[in-house]
């Protein structure tokens, strides 16, 4: 059905308005109830943005517990590209009467508020806000009078009269609704028509009062929407994983379920038989158990989880580490300790996963900024977890796994996939003996066999104990002194294969590092404190533990680092103490952000320029 039949043009937006206009760069804040309907209006407005061209990005902020209470959604869209969560919010949407009060005493003078006039206020509105009130409700009841129906259209209205105020593009809106609601055409109808009465309502009642606007511009070319957990699993299977052992847990729960969705569309033969094996174990002890084992069988494996089935998964960690069999935990943080929030946001597993077991053990680390690098990191940690025989932990978070993010494409891999030291019959054959864990080349990593090979040297013991280079079992201490020594030389080895740091040096006094999800903030914060500040830096975007030897040359360069952590207790900064000579050591400090909230330049800005003195 041809949009023209359904909405009418939006109109007349900007023309009452006769200040200065603040086009493609402002922050909304939709504030809504958890099972109304919301997401699917949300996530038509982010998509309406993006089919304008314009850099957008949306942070979806929800409960952990039951439909009804409350959730945020926060679209961000910015013409120079800053689009990580703002800490001020410019236009307010409130459409739940829990929040209410709430929503709007957190407002700075200004700031725009839209909200559902059938909501009894319980007390006076801000008149310090610039206010525009919709009878969103009885606007939804002209479209359906069924009770569940108006409860779930209610929130489209407020994007026709968005559509009105903002300039939204009439045919991407229907555009966006007709792909949420794909086949859906009832549904797509419906929530046209909402649209529609959200859109002329406005456009009847509200006079422009605010300079925000929105106007095509063409900066999304060749870009997509996607979620981190989605690219993750799609990275997974683009390279070779074939076993995956899980345990459900937000919020990875969903690297899993996408993971089996494409392994089924996939990995299937011709007469329908899976070459792939899924399985959802006990806990996550188990799940890890599987990939250990399927890992020494030869078979690419994963799993997912979160900080407290990593908790759980330490032992296995460990024996993983000491045998030296590959495997892949992707793990999505979020906010602890125990079950902490659930559903929030954190870098908080990264000093416990760094160390991950009992004794003296070092895991390999990855950390992807979007779901682009989650993707590639998919492929990488496959790649280096075969070629080190050990475990690769790609360690996402909330914000990047369960939020939309809007991506470049993905370039699909084309080379073939890094198996690592595995040793064949012919090459048995030809160099006449083997022990599993010597160190031939130097380089602290071992050869290694896989079942079925028939030679007769191929064999060994796969043990957790005290072994020798042989394999064999011994606790002797020049034997136990040997391998662990070797597993040292075999992490600093892998310093030359994990991904580089991306640096941006020009020679000032001051640095930031930061990592993961954090990077998204990090550009607006050196604009920040440049502009309002003065205060020049560089810039390090750490992508992978062990450190590679470029993050401690950039350190030395410098007099001050600050390393941005999304905890409390700056785990970054401590895993790098660690690492880093010891004079070394008083050049950083931390930035910290750990409210649960997806990271904003603004607070580190500000910390950043108290320990600067300005």
């Amino acid at each position: 059905m041809a949009v023209e039949s359904i909405l009418p043009k939006a109109q007349g937006a900007g023309e009452a308005y006769s200040g200065e206009p603040r086009i493609n760069d402002w922050s909304i804040q939709v504030a809504t109830a958890n099972g109304s309907g919301s997401q699917s209006a949300n996530l038509v407005l982010l998509r309406t943005i993006f089919n304008m061209g314009v850099p957008v990005g949306g942070k979806n902020l929800f409960p952990s517990n039951i439909a009804g209470m409350p959730t945020w959604f926060t679209v961000r869209a910015n013409h120079q590209g800053f689009t990580g969560r703002k800490k001020e919010v410019d236009l307010l949407v409130a459409m739940n009467p829990e929040t209410f009060e709430a929503d709007m005493a957190g407002q700075i003078p200004g700031t725009v508020m839209l909200y559902n006039t059938d909501i009894k206020v319980p007390g006076q509105l801000r008149e310090d806000l610039v206010l525009y009130g919709v009878p969103f409700t009885k606007l939804a009841g002209e479209v359906s009078p069924d009770v569940k129906l108006k409860k779930l259209l209610t929130n489209m209205v407020y994007v026709g009269a968005l559509a009105h105020l903002l300039g939204l593009e009439i045919p991407e809106v229907e555009k966006a609704i007709r792909r949420q609601f794909k086949n859906k055409e009832k549904a797509a109808n419906l929530n046209i028509e909402a649209v529609r009465k959200g859109l002329e309502y406005a456009q009847a009642n509200l006079v422009k009062r605010d300079g925000l606007r929105i106007e095509r511009m063409n900066q999304n070319g060749g870009k997509i929407i996607i979620e981190g957990n989605h690219a993750a699993a799609l990275g997974a299977v683009f390279n070779g994983v074939t076993v995956v052992g899980w345990y459900p847990i937000t919020p990875s729960t969903t690297v899993v379920e996408a993971a089996m969705e494409y392994l089924q569309e996939l990995r299937v033969e011709p007469d329908g038989k899976a070459t792939y094996a899924v399985v959802q174990a006990e806990d996550e002890l188990a799940a890890i158990g599987m990939v250990i084992g399927a890992g020494w069988a030869g078979a690419r494996a994963m799993t997912a989880t979160s900080g407290p089935g990593v908790s759980l998964m330490a032992e296995f960690a460990g024996l993983a580490y000491y045998t030296e069999v590959p495997g892949v935990i992707f793990n999505v943080q979020r906010v602890g300790p125990s079950t902490g929030l659930p559903t929030r946001t954190a870098q908080g597993d990264v000093l416990s996963t760094a160390f991950l077991s009992h004794g003296d053990t070092k895991q390999v680390m990855l950390f992807p900024r979007d779901p682009k690098e989650a993707f590639e990191m998919a492929g990488s940690a496959f790649d280096l977890s075969e070629r080190l025989q050990t475990l690769v932990f790609v360690m996402m978070d909330l914000d990047l796994g369960m939020n939309y993010w809007v991506s470049d494409a993905f370039v699909y891999p084309d080379k073939p996939l890094d198996r690592g030291k595995v040793l064949g019959k012919e090459d048995l054959d030809r160099i006449g003996s083997f022990d599993r864990y010597r160190d031939v080349d130097g380089d602290g990593i071992p050869y290694r066999t896989l079942p079925g090979n028939e030679h007769p040297l191929a064999a060994y013991f796969t043990r957790g104990s005290g072994h020798n280079a042989s394999a064999k079992y011994s606790e002797k201490p020049e034997d136990y002194h040997y391998i662990v020594e070797r597993l040292t030389h075999k992490f600093e080895t892998a310093r030359d294969y994990v991904p580089e740091a991306e640096i941006l040096d020009q020679g000032n006094k001051v640095a930031i590092l930061a990592y993961g999800t954090s990077d998204l903030a990090m550009a607006e914060c050196r604009d920040q404190l440049r502009k309002d500040y003065g205060i020049e830096t560089d810039y390090v975007r750490v992508r992978a533990y062990p450190f590679p030897r470029s993050v401690h040359e950039f350190i030395a360069r410098h007099d001050r680092v600050y390393v941005v952590d999304q905890n409390r207790d700056g785990q970054m900064r401590q895993v790098l103490t660690l690492d880093l000579p010891a004079d070394q050591h008083t050049k950083l400090r931390s930035a910290l952000h750990y409210d649960g909230l997806p990271l904003d330049a603004r607070s580190i800005t500000e910390a950043i320029r108290a320990q600067e003195g300005k």
